[in-house]
């Protein structure tokens, strides 16, 4: 069957804080220069904000630029940050680090704790508002090009395809979306992202990423307990020293919490749990305190980018660029990416817009949005901190001391004294030990009342996946997770993903392992095409609508 297609000045693949910066900003030229632009942009969650998911602390900056009245328009930021605080955890206890001690740059004055998911859903009616067309549930599932090569849009994936690959009677081919430009805003790890960046060489001479994983859940707890503006980090316990990470509380309005923690996805042992880890973590007597007598409402996960400005690949190719965390500009010690996200959005419409108004032709090269981010303050923002996620290689100790006196450097003007740039040399799947090298990590089983299980826990995540239809985790060689991983790494699948979604199951008499792919838990973090040790596991695309439909994450 023949694919529709639709035309479109430009396409967006993803309904994220970029790409929907990007269409608002090529409504607001469209509008102050007489000039019409046409803009889709598609979204693969059921609606804007299904899938967004973040602790979010926003930095307000590229908003304020992007719609200056957002107060007045009812921007969902309600909640400014009105204490910060900043902790190193032992097991039993920890310790406060003094604010006049943490750099400048790492405060929080003047920023707001937000759900993430609702300011999209805002920004998807600002967009709508001036003309852009969104399609949530559509998932962008393969790029389409021209006889020359460039990209020529996307398109979305069939519906109604069953597991054996079949047409069901609910089949519906998928519908090519065709733009002069196609911006993808498909956030960390975007499967034609990646594709694109092998097609176009975009990672030439740039270093790898680097990753973590976020997991989060958001509860109601005692009004005794809450203050409502209150932010809290901290590092250390429950990971070891060599391994990178730390948690997050925020305190929103209606007596609710975001509580969060992340794992760098260069963690060396194999037996590690990052789901347990945080389940672990809320058991701390600093962090049970608030969650006693309180009801978990809402969870997910999510990878994130840490690469900083050495991982930024290439951002454009002919007839497309990349835009938000699809290339990566999450600054790690500030914890915040919205604002840079978003920024690159605008620059890439602004650069399109003028291409667009002088008559853009076929597989043109947005040249210009290169040279604007390279000039724009998000560069400025990745470079104060470029040093501090490579230094962590040293130790949490070591890495935070020399991580304090590169920003402190920097925020005091110093840092032409600190001209040298460490390098991300080794790939977050090359980082495991084999598993007979590594200790053993004993996790508490979950009271049920401040700790969870996984799959009560992808329960309230709302996910949901269309039953029959072919997984959309795909294996390169169905061998390798039991002829390989298990042997070597006690398949760590088992582990890193935080939905339950890979299991090795036995016999009973403890033989004959099979591995188990439970693809409709997946929530679309990510983590297996990240972490696997040989890059075996692939994620590509659902069909659209399925995942998680997570409420005010």
């Amino acid at each position: 069957m023949e694919r529709e297609f639709m035309e479109y000045d430009v396409v967006i693949v993803g309904a994220g804080p970029a790409g929907l910066s990007a269409a608002i900003r090529l409504k607001q030229l469209s509008a102050e220069q007489g000039h019409e632009v046409s803009v889709c942009v598609i979204e693969k969650g059921s609606e804007v904000g299904a899938h967004i998911l973040s602790g979010n602390v926003l930095d307000p900056r590229a908003l304020n630029e992007l719609i200056p009245d957002w107060k007045e328009k009812g921007a969902p930021l309600n909640t400014p940050v009105t204490d910060d605080r900043f902790y190193v955890l032992s097991d039993k206890g920890g310790i406060r680090i003094p604010n006049f001690l943490l750099p400048p740059l790492m405060h929080n004055d003047g920023n707001y704790a937000i759900s993430l998911g609702n300011l999209c859903r805002w920004l998807g009616q600002q967009a709508e508002a001036l003309g852009v067309e969104i399609y949530p549930g559509f998932a962008a599932a393969e790029v389409v090009y021209h006889d020359d090569g460039s990209v020529k849009g996307v398109a979305t994936g069939d519906m109604g395809i069953g597991k054996g690959g079949e047409h069901t009677d609910r089949y519906t081919p998928g519908m090519e979306l065709h733009g002069k430009y196609t911006f993808f805003a498909e956030g960390v790890r975007g499967n034609l992202s990646k594709l694109l960046m092998e097609r176009f060489h975009l990672r030439d001479g740039v270093d790898t990423q680097k990753y973590g994983i976020g997991i989060k859940e958001l509860w109601q707890i005692d009004p005794e307990m809450h203050k409502q503006g209150l932010v809290m980090h901290t590092q250390g316990w429950p990971l070891d020293g060599k391994t990178a990470g730390g948690s997050w509380m925020y305190h929103l309005e209606d007596n609710q919490v975001s509580i969060g923690f992340v794992v760098n996805l260069d963690y060396w042992n194999p037996h590690l749990s990052p789901f347990e880890e945080f389940q672990r973590f809320k058991q701390h007597p600093f962090i049970r305190k608030y969650l006693e007598g309180g009801k978990r409402l809402a969870y997910g996960a999510r990878a994130i980018n840490e690469g900083g400005l050495q991982s930024v690949p290439k951002l454009v190719f002919p007839g497309g660029a990349l835009i938000g965390c699809s290339a990566g500009f999450v600054n790690v010690p500030r914890i915040k990416g919205t604002h840079n996200a978003m920024k690159t959005g605008m620059l890439a419409a602004e650069a399109a817009f003028e291409r667009l108004k002088a008559g853009a032709t076929q597989g043109d090269t947005l040249d210009s949005y290169e040279d604007a981010w390279k000039k724009s303050w998000v560069h400025e923002d990745l470079y104060k901190v470029r040093n501090v996620k490579p230094g962590l290689k040293a130790g949490l100790a070591l890495g935070n001391l020399h991580g304090g006196v590169q920003m402190w450097a920097h925020d005091l003007g110093l840092g032409k004294l600190l001209p040298y740039t460490l390098r991300h040399k080794k790939a977050d799947h090359e980082s495991l030990v084999k598993a007979d090298e590594a200790p053993k990590i004993r996790y508490p089983k979950p009271d049920g009342i401040i700790s969870f299980d996984r799959l009560s826990s992808v329960f309230i995540s709302n996910t949901n996946h269309e039953e029959d239809q072919p997984s959309h985790l795909k294996l390169k060689d169905p061998a390798v997770p039991i002829a390989h991983n298990l042997p070597l790494y006690d398949e760590p699948a088992q582990r890193y993903c935080p939905a339950g979604v890979y299991e090795v199951v036995r016999d009973d008499a403890g033989q004959n392992p099979r591995f188990v792919i439970n693809a409709q838990n997946c929530v679309h973090c990510k983590t297996c095409d990240i972490k696997d040790p040989t890059q075996n596991i692939v994620w590509t695309v659902p069909e659209g609508g399925g995942g998680p439909n997570y409420p005010n994450m």
